[in-house]
């Protein structure tokens, strides 16, 4: 027995003490009578009766505790070449008054506010601000497409929107105007107008009536103070994709999210207030939610907001200049990343250039990171790298090895064990749990902890449908894996990527687990293809690192024979290909359902979130190499 036990077992004796004791680290404006109330479960909610504001503990507290003068946030932009820092004193004078032009548009407490924003200050500025006040920003990933936009619009009913002129990608520029009047125009609802940060590179747009520039909407505005609210208020509604093509916005509540990222920074990142943390995501997302904008500044730490992509900003080195630039000691961004640096400077090249002496650990979530990811980045670094599991929908992690509880062996494949909080189960099709080391539907027992979501906006029969009725007392993650009898845990897949070839349940996940140890292989991708004689069929798609001089015949002969080895015949593996880039989200998600479409001949729909819909067109001449679809 170690600390991460004691910990966790202490969580488990009392969870009501152990949140308690957590809350402690947040500032209450009113003391919480209960920490949980289950009178209405399933929709059980955090610190009931308790008043605080999300803003406050972010900045007002530390101004006033000795923090004024520590720089809070660092806004780094290759794109641009420009590097701006703000200590906390004066992010609080930007968000006060920013919160207070919010109210001279007629916002108030409660009122929503959409953010459509790109990765500059002002977007964290918005989002604090909104906090300060208790209205509930939605933030939308800047360059959606207007449809997607305007179902957003109409779901949330904002009374305003906070966008700029444009976003920036590397070697172009996206500009916004259209698209945000596009999805007005497109939306039942129509918000008051628009507040509009001018950038450079777009100078020129539309004003419509009620929209404002940025610097005007400032004109004559007091500073707002902090605004109260209960701890079951929701602080932001975020919308995660739905499978029927209407997305579904994730609540998170002021209250437990506060308390349960505070406790996050130190226990399971092991961050210290003053230090530098750095989660290499967008606001978006919601690793840019709890990683780049709350957590670090509920935490006193310096968080850096980067616009700039991990390779072609200028280089495969970028990621160790601002670590080295910044004073970077904790990082925290998604496998995919990795990977791209490692197809582009596979021996490391560009790492030596710079001092990374004071880096101390390296943490990957959001799609599962492969091993050889993992030790490639382990040897380069010489630092812990972390893998760890969770979701929009919890805010905050559920699987982790908690480096300022305990670190705990590593087993690569897994995300380490359950987070304090979490009751997590492999589970069979009717809701019980399985032996140890046997797949099935990784699911949490109810109820959740502080920080998940307690419903959905507006949508409490789709709540309980979509994640409580297919295992009852359980909240179903929709991830498919293990747990062996260490508690360690594996994610193998989502529910729908284990495939049924002539009868065998087979993880997709396994196999790119395979197919990734291949020395010429950067980055893969396995999904099912329908069969007629077996059911299905995986098909791997690979993507080759720069330099690879093996012909690719061969490699793919070396994938058929790796996979076969390690899983086994029964996998029946033996549809490999090769493609210049996978088709992916902006988060850095692959999109294998949308591959296994094309490969099936199935109509689909290009998802809004892709990065670049061109690639759609290269996987499917490559999948026309195989043949498919059929026919």
């Amino acid at each position: 027995m170690g600390a991460y036990d004691d910990v966790y077992n202490g969580w488990k004796a009392d969870p009501e003490g152990f949140w308690a004791e957590a809350a402690k680290g947040i500032d209450w404006f009113k003391p919480f009578d209960k920490v949980l109330d289950d009178s209405n479960a399933p929709f059980t909610r955090w610190f009931a009766g308790g008043e605080l504001n999300t803003c406050h503990n972010c900045l007002d507290r530390h101004v006033a505790g000795g923090r004024a003068d520590q720089v809070a946030l660092i806004h780094d932009s290759p794109i641009t070449g420009t590097v701006q820092k703000f200590t906390y004193k004066e992010l609080l004078n930007r968000v006060a008054h920013f919160a207070g032009a919010l109210q001279a548009r007629g916002v108030e407490k409660g009122d929503r506010v959409i953010i459509y924003m790109p990765m500059i200050p002002e977007a964290a500025v918005a989002m604090l601000a909104c906090a300060r006040i208790g209205a509930v920003h939605s933030v939308v990933f800047g360059g959606f497409a207007p449809n997607e936009l305007a179902t957003r619009i109409d779901d949330s009913t904002p009374k305003l929107i906070v966008t700029a002129s444009c976003g920036l990608e590397p070697g172009r520029v996206i500009e916004y105007m259209p698209l945000v009047h596009g999805a007005i125009d497109l939306s039942k609802h129509k918000p008051d107008g628009c507040i509009i940060f001018p950038r450079e590179q777009v100078p020129d747009f539309e004003v419509r009536d009620g929209d404002m520039l940025w610097a005007d909407a400032l004109q004559g505005v007091s500073p707002a103070d902090c605004v109260p609210v209960l701890a079951t208020d929701p602080l932001y509604v975020l919308y995660t994709s739905g499978t029927t093509g209407q997305p579904k916005g994730v609540i998170r509540d002021n209250g437990g999210h506060a308390v349960a990222l505070k406790w996050s920074m130190k226990n399971l990142y092991d961050a210290n207030p003053g230090e530098t943390f750095w989660a290499a995501s967008d606001v978006g997302w919601v690793v840019g939610h709890s990683y780049i904008v709350y957590a670090p500044l509920l935490h006193g730490a310096t968080t850096i907001l980067f616009e700039g992509k991990p390779v072609g900003t200028p280089d495969p080195g970028t990621f160790w200049r601002v670590i080295a630039d910044h004073d970077v000691r904790v990082m925290f961004t998604a496998p995919t990343a990795f990977r791209a640096i490692k197809q582009q400077d596979p021996n490391g090249e560009f790492i030596g250039k710079y001092d990374l002496s004071k880096f101390r650990i390296l943490f990957l979530a959001g799609e599962r990171a492969d091993s050889d990811t993992i030790q490639w980045a382990e040897n380069q670094l010489k630092v812990p790298v972390i893998d760890h599991w969770w979701q929009t929908e919890t805010g905050w992690p559920m699987a982790i090895n908690p480096m300022g509880i305990e670190p705990l062996p590593v087993k690569y494949g897994s995300p380490t064990r359950a987070v304090p909080g979490y009751e997590i189960h492999a589970l069979d099709e009717g809701g019980h749990p399985v032996p140890a080391g046997q797949m099935g539907a990784i699911a949490v027992k109810l109820p959740l902890p502080p920080s998940s979501l307690p419903t959905l906006w507006n949508a409490d029969a789709r709540f309980k449908s979509a994640y409580l009725e297919a295992y009852p007392g359980y909240y179903n993650t929709g991830d498919a894996g293990m747990i062996d009898a260490d508690g360690y845990i594996y994610i193998l897949s989502r529910t729908d990527d284990v495939i049924n070839v002539a009868g065998h349940r087979l993880s997709t996940g396994a196999m790119e687990e395979v197919l990734s140890q291949h020395p010429d292989v950067a980055e893969c991708a396995v999904f099912g293809v329908e069969d007629q004689l077996k059911g299905q069929l995986p098909l791997g798609v690979i993507v080759l690192k720069a330099g690879a001089e093996k012909p690719l015949a061969d490699i793919e002969r070396d994938c058929v024979a790796m996979v076969r080895q390690q899983i086994g015949a029964v996998a029946a593996f033996k549809l490999v290909t090769a493609v210049k880039r996978l088709p992916k989200t902006r988060s850095g998600k692959v999109l294998r359902a949308t591959m296994q479409k094309i490969a099936d001949g199935v109509d689909f729909r290009t998802p809004a979130t892709i990065d670049d819909p061109a690639i759609i067109d290269e996987v499917r001449e490559s999948l026309a190499v195989l043949g498919y679809p059929k026919g």
